[in-house]
């Protein structure tokens, strides 16, 4: 009796620290998939195709970005954050080197694009309040210096 209340109260334990350093509130985590007919690229030539998915892990929140360019090849890119503002590398962008998303609350986060040192987009991100779409927002330069401003529309898979 004793050993199962041991192991039940270790099993708690364990569940309460992992809990603790989820991501449990950030409702963007999960697939998503690009909705081009809702989405508006601007002068920016805009994915044939894209998913985003954003899942937990012990180092933070992984991006991975998966689809088809403009042109019809293949993209793939990702980034590891905790959501906190700071700097991480962002391989697979053509446009940003580096990522620095930061939380505003459970449904939405901003993160700052940089090349080579240099903001260039700040990308508000927000989910919708029955958690089925994800807005992404885009406002700032390519690496031509060509202005973006855009918004890509993506739907929950």
């Amino acid at each position: 009796m004793q050993k199962n209340l041991l192991v039940r109260s270790l099993l708690i334990g364990a569940a309460t620290f992992l809990a603790g350093t989820s991501f449990a509130g950030e409702n963007w985590v999960g697939s998503w998939k690009l909705n081009a007919a809702k989405s508006q690229s601007g002068a920016a030539a805009a994915p044939r195709a894209q998913t985003l998915k954003f899942e937990t892990t012990p180092a933070g929140i992984k991006l991975t970005s998966d689809g088809t360019d403009a042109d019809g090849k293949p993209m793939h890119g990702g980034y590891v954050s905790k959501f906190d503002g700071q700097d991480v590398a962002w391989a697979g962008n053509p446009v940003a080197d580096v990522a620095c998303p930061k939380k505003v609350d459970d449904n939405t986060y901003e993160n700052v694009w940089k090349k080579g040192g240099k903001a260039i987009v700040t990308a508000k991100v927000a989910v919708s309040k029955d958690g089925k779409t994800l807005t992404v927002s885009q406002v700032g330069t390519d690496a031509k210096g060509a202005a973006i401003n855009a918004v890509a529309v993506y739907d929950r898979q």
